[in-house]
C-alpha cells in the first residue's frame, strides 16, 4: 500500500473467545460433534425463554412504535425504570438523562476507550475480558495495563498491586471492575469495593464498573452494586441484558453516568459519549422498549431466582468433579457463569500429550502447534479439542501470565453436563501425567 494502513496498536484486537471456533469447526467438518464451553451464549447450551417472555417481545411487535427510531439516548421510559431501579439501592442518585443505550455492551466499550487520550490509560484486572483489554490497548497503541486477580485468594484483587501501579503509573485515570468477574466467576465483597473507591479517591480517578452479570449470583453470594459505595467519585456503570434475560442476540447494552457534574473533564466525556450516539441516531428499539414490560413482570424475579439456583447447583457439581484434581488450582464460582481453572505453576511442558487415534484428527493437530511462541495453555486446549472435542478458552488469552482455561456454567442438562466436566477433569490427569 501507499502508506501504512493500520495504526500501532490496532494489532492488539483480538477475541480468542471466538477464535478458538475456527479451529473447532475443522474437527466438526471431519465429522465430530463439539462440546462448545467457550463462550456464555445461553442460548446456546439450550435455555428455555419462558412463554411469558416471548409474549412480550411478540406484543411489542404489534406496536407500530417498536418500527421506529428511538430517541438518541434511548428510550425515555426504559431509561426512567432503570435509573429507578438504581436509585432503590439507596447510593449514588441518577436521572434518565444518566442513562444511555448502546447496541450491546462491546459497542459501549469501544466508545468508551474510542474518545479517550492515547494517554490516557484504564487500568483493568488480569485474566482480563478481552473486550475490554484488546480496545484499552488498542486506544492507547500499547499492551493494556493490568492488576491481578489472585487464585490462591479465591480470584480477589491484589489490592496492593493495584495501589502500586496506580501510584507510580501517571498516565493512569481510570480503574476497570467486572463484578460479578468474567472469566473467573469471582464476586467483590463490599470492602474491596471500598477499597477501589478509596484509591480512585486519593488519585482522582474514574471507576469503570462492567456489571453486566450484576443480578447472577447463587449460593448465598449477593454483588453489591458500585453505586452503592461510589460516594462522589465520577464513575460509570455499564449494564446489559444479553445474559440476564438472556437476550444475546438483542445487543441492547447501556451506561450509567454517577455524578457527571463532580469532575469537569467527566461531564466532557459522558457529553461527548452522548454526541457520538446522537450522530448514530440511536441504538435498537425493540429490546430496550421490552426491559421494563419484562423486568416488572410478576414472574421476573422468580424466574431469574430459579435460574441462579441452577447455576449454583452446576457450580457444586464441578467443584465435586474437579475440585480435588492435582496439578490445578480450582475456585467455586460465585456469580457470572464461568470458571478459571489454573495449573499450578511448574506443572505444564511442551512434551505432555492426549492419546488421539484418528490420523486425520492427529494431522490436524500437528498443524496447529506450529504456532510460534505457543503459551502451553493453548498447547492443552488445543489437545483437548482433539482428544475430547470439548472446547474451551486459554487463560493466557485473557492478557495474562497465567496458564489454564476458562469454562462456562451454562448446559442444562445435568447428564450432558457432567459428563462434559468429567471427561475434562480425565483429560486434564492424563495430560498433566503423560
Amino acid at each position: 500500500m501507499r502508506q501504512l494502513l493500520l495504526r500501532p496498536g490496532a494489532e492488539e484486537l483480538s477475541y480468542e473467545i471466538r477464535g478458538i471456533v475456527k479451529k473447532a469447526r475443522q474437527i466438526e467438518a471431519l465429522g465430530y460433534g463439539m462440546t462448545w464451553e467457550n463462550i456464555g451464549d445461553p442460548i446456546q447450551k439450550s435455555n428455555r425463554i419462558p412463554d411469558w417472555m416471548k409474549s412480550i417481545i411478540a406484543e411489542l411487535l404489534k406496536e407500530d412504535q417498536t418500527y421506529g427510531y428511538a430517541d438518541s439516548k434511548g428510550v425515555l421510559e426504559t431509561r426512567r425504570f432503570l435509573a429507578d431501579l438504581n436509585n432503590e439501592k439507596g447510593g449514588a442518585q441518577i436521572s434518565a438523562e444518566d442513562v444511555l443505550f448502546f447496541n450491546g455492551l462491546g459497542d459501549a466499550i469501544a466508545k468508551l476507550y474510542q474518545f479517550l487520550v492515547p494517554t490516557a490509560r484504564i487500568i483493568g484486572p488480569s485474566p482480563a475480558y478481552s473486550t475490554h483489554s484488546s480496545a484499552e490497548a488498542a486506544h492507547a497503541n500499547a499492551a493494556p495495563i493490568t492488576y491481578k486477580l489472585d487464585p490462591d485468594n479465591q480470584w480477589l484483587p491484589d489490592m496492593e498491586d493495584l495501589y502500586l501501579k496506580v501510584k507510580y503509573n501517571p498516565s493512569i485515570v481510570g480503574i476497570l471492575i467486572i463484578n460479578p468477574d468474567n472469566p473467573t466467576g469471582m464476586v467483590y465483597p463490599k470492602e474491596i469495593l471500598e477499597g477501589f473507591v478509596r484509591i480512585a479517591e486519593e488519585f482522582k480517578l474514574l471507576l469503570i464498573a462492567d456489571e453486566i452479570y450484576q443480578n447472577i449470583t447463587y449460593n448465598g453470594i449477593k454483588a453489591v452494586a458500585l453505586a452503592e459505595v461510589i460516594g462522589n467519585r465520577p464513575a460509570i456503570s455499564l449494564k446489559g441484558i444479553s445474559k440476564e434475560f438472556p437476550w444475546p442476540g438483542a445487543r441492547c447494552g447501556w451506561m450509567e453516568f454517577y455524578n457527571r457534574e463532580a469532575s469537569e473533564e467527566f461531564s466532557k466525556l459522558c457529553q461527548t459519549l452522548e454526541n457520538a450516539k446522537m450522530i448514530e441516531v440511536c441504538s435498537t428499539i425493540l429490546p430496550q422498549l421490552s426491559i421494563p414490560r419484562i423486568m416488572s413482570h410478576p414472574a421476573y424475579f422468580s424466574y431469574r431466582g430459579r435460574a441462579n439456583a441452577q447455576i449454583g447447583k452446576r457450580s457444586e457439581w464441578m467443584r465435586e468433579i474437579l475440585g480435588e484434581i492435582d496439578g490445578i488450582k480450582f475456585n467455586p464460582t460465585q456469580g457470572a457463569f464461568y470458571n478459571t481453572i489454573v495449573f499450578e505453576e511448574g506443572r505444564l511442558s511442551e512434551n505432555q500429550f492426549l492419546p488421539i487415534e484418528d490420523q486425520k484428527l492427529k494431522d490436524l493437530l500437528d498443524s496447529w502447534l506450529t504456532e510460534p511462541n505457543m503459551p502451553l495453555d493453548k498447547r492443552f486446549v488445543y489437545y483437548l479439542l482433539a482428544a475430547e472435542r470439548i472446547c474451551v478458552v486459554p487463560i493466557s488469552s485473557f492478557c495474562s501470565d497465567l496458564r489454564g482455561f476458562r469454562v462456562t456454567l451454562l448446559e442444562e442438562n445435568e447428564d450432558v453436563f457432567k459428563d462434559t466436566f468429567t471427561r475434562l477433569g480425565k483429560a486434564i490427569q492424563s495430560y498433566l501425567n503423560s
